[in-house]
């Protein structure tokens, strides 16, 4: 439990120091899934309740992935670009 909650905190500052490349966001964005993940599993399984929640939030997370993962296949090969701070978003 400590441990997941030191991988989700390196994850974050990770997030923070590394913003730079698209495709680096997007994997760490993925571990902190995974760590989030495996923290719900670990709670569900401590009271004994129904995985039907930790499914529905994998299922989710497969969803996101796939749509960051199309997002930066566009930005490469419509805009030949795979920055963050190229975007302009703010």
């Amino acid at each position: 439990m400590i441990l997941n909650l030191l991988m989700f905190m390196f994850n974050l500052i990770g997030l923070i120091l590394i913003r730079s490349h698209y495709l680096m966001v997007l994997i760490s964005l993925e571990l902190i899934f995974i760590v989030l993940y495996n923290l719900i599993y670990l709670y569900l399984n401590f009271f004994d309740y129904e995985y039907f929640f930790g499914l529905m939030y994998l299922i989710l997370g497969v969803c996101e992935s796939c749509l960051g993962l199309s997002l930066l296949v566009y930005l490469v090969r419509s805009l030949s670009l795979s920055y963050v701070s190229s975007l302009g978003l703010c």
